[in-house]
């Protein structure tokens, strides 16, 4: 009698795990849940991009203060303290607005079109 009272117990235990364990799964594969779950990881992996992007900053800044020690570079070249003519003539561009010469070797034929 005890025996049979056991099993029984037992059985119904692990029914009512099984079915638990069944409805929770089918809960996370609804489209809702699935939906949920990617817009997560979606917003993780953002996160995850920027902090790699601030890391890169950082490392990108850090490298480009010891170049410029390494080369006796003190102020950066997009310093907004240098007035404009010195910022232009430090990034090696024109000056009071001049066009640089034409370096293109290719000529504009029009028949060369047909």
């Amino acid at each position: 009698m005890f025996r049979r009272a056991f099993w029984f117990t037992a059985g119904a235990a692990a029914g009512v795990w099984a079915t638990t364990k069944v409805n929770r799964k089918l809960k996370q594969l609804t489209p809702e849940s699935l939906a949920a779950q990617a817009a997560d990881k979606a917003v993780e992996a953002g996160h995850r991009l920027k902090e790699f992007a601030l890391d890169v900053r950082a490392g990108m800044l850090q490298r480009e203060a010891e170049l410029g020690e390494a080369l006796g570079i003190e102020a950066p070249v997009d310093d907004p303290a240098l007035p404009a003519p010195r910022r232009a003539a430090a990034l090696g561009g024109p000056r009071d607005g001049a066009r640089p010469p034409h370096t293109d070797n290719h000529s504009y034929n029009r028949n060369e079109d047909h």
